[in-house]
């Protein structure tokens, strides 16, 4: 039984445990992880269909409900071009 939740809790937290602290994506765009980890709570917030990329993640999700989205809904994070693309 001891074993089982063992396993349990390292595939559960997996995810968190191997993701980078920060991505570089196109466009000279740097994703701080962690400190998204840090503030959504819920990485399903993101990751609907469980860790890994971002179903659908591309220039529209970015700008739109996605990315930008959240930022204009919580007041917070940038939401301008040039505070992301750097």
């Amino acid at each position: 039984m001891k074993k089982a939740i063992v396993t349990l809790l390292v595939v559960a937290f997996a995810g968190t445990a191997f993701a980078a602290d920060v991505i570089e994506m196109k466009r000279n765009v740097k994703f701080n992880h962690k400190a998204h980890q840090a503030i959504a709570g819920d990485c399903k917030k993101c990751h609907e269909k469980g860790p890994g990329k971002i179903e659908g993640f591309g220039k529209e999700y970015a700008h739109g409900a996605g990315c930008k989205g959240c930022h204009t809904d919580m007041k917070k994070g940038p939401t301008a071009c040039k505070e992301c693309h750097k």
